[in-house]
């Protein structure tokens, strides 16, 4: 298959494409910085694009299979200014955007767009599972994953399929969350954020990426999906297992006072949560590799 991907150097991105390459499917990656990709891998092309105005990148979405696109900026950069929340969420509306438009200018259509969104939408749930039919929250991140499914929605009036999946905490060794919730371990200073009760939707980045290609090769999966393993824990119960598995303590815990000190509203990402459950995905039939934490962690750390 041919399949474009915007955002694809990132965390995500990078493990997506390189199983992609791996499969032998040829892949084109759009990216704003093209110098800091290496060139010489097979199956791999390149392509320059600001993630805003149609440009020659377009003409790739032509005869392309499948458009996966994680461009955005990373929530956890700054501090949720005024300025930095319309950063946030422009930089996901206009590259979301700007790929319809440029869907709906190719003679020969993708078959699927996968757009990325979060279990954010959901808001802070206390209690209850919480699945693809839930409804939306209604804070900052619930409102940014509404605008922006909003948006890849419009790909379906020129026949393509549209999936949004909702990511949870993506866990790998290398990237996105977990080394910064280790660090605390390894300082023997690791715990639970604020009450420790608030759900903690993760998965393995490596079913993550299963995942997203089941959406792609699997025709009848459409709308909404929750990328979230099964095995569902609290906060709490996500600390002290992964200092079971470091052998470190579990006790330092973390105020919440001192997280909106520190973070101000992006605390609100380590202080709430939803119990989210892949329905759909396991009613689909797809196998997690990693369904329960402990066995994914202790994946992660023998890894080397």
């Amino acid at each position: 298959m041919k399949i474009i991907i915007s955002g694809g150097s990132g965390f995500i991105g990078s493990a997506l494409v390189n199983q992609l390459i791996a499969g032998k499917h040829t892949v084109v990656l759009f990216t704003r910085n093209p110098g800091e990709i290496a060139l010489t891998r097979q199956h791999l092309t390149v392509i320059q694009w600001d993630g805003k105005t149609i440009g020659a990148w377009a003409q790739h979405l032509d005869g392309a299979d499948a458009v996966v696109n994680l461009a955005g900026e990373s929530l956890a950069n700054k501090q949720w200014t005024r300025e930095q929340k319309a950063r946030l969420l422009d930089s996901r509306i206009d590259s979301t955007r700007v790929i319809v438009e440029g869907i709906a200018q190719a003679s020969q259509k993708p078959a699927v767009l996968i757009n990325a969104s979060a279990v954010g939408y959901y808001g802070h749930v206390e209690s209850g599972d919480v699945t693809e039919d839930s409804p939306n929250g209604h804070d900052f991140l619930a409102s940014l994953t509404m605008e922006w499914e909003k948006e890849a929605s419009r790909a379906s009036r020129h026949g393509v399929r549209v999936v949004t999946p909702r990511f949870g905490v993506v866990l790998d060794r290398n990237g996105g969350a977990l080394p910064r919730l280790v660090l605390p371990f390894k300082l023997f200073a690791g715990g639970w954020l604020g009450s420790g009760k608030q759900w903690f939707p993760w998965i393995h980045r490596e079913d993550l990426v299963r995942a997203i290609i089941f959406a792609m090769t699997n025709n009848t999966v459409t709308d909404a999906l929750n990328l979230a393993a099964p095995d569902a824990v609290t906060n709490k119960q996500f600390c002290k297992v992964l200092g079971t598995v470091l052998h470190r303590p579990c006790w330092a815990l973390v105020p919440a006072i001192v997280l909106r000190i520190a973070l101000g509203e992006m605390a609100d990402m380590l202080l709430t949560g939803q119990k989210v459950i892949p329905t759909r995905l396991l009613k689909m039939g797809f196998r997690f590799r990693y369904p329960t934490l402990r066995e994914s962690l202790q994946k992660i750390f023998s890894d080397r």
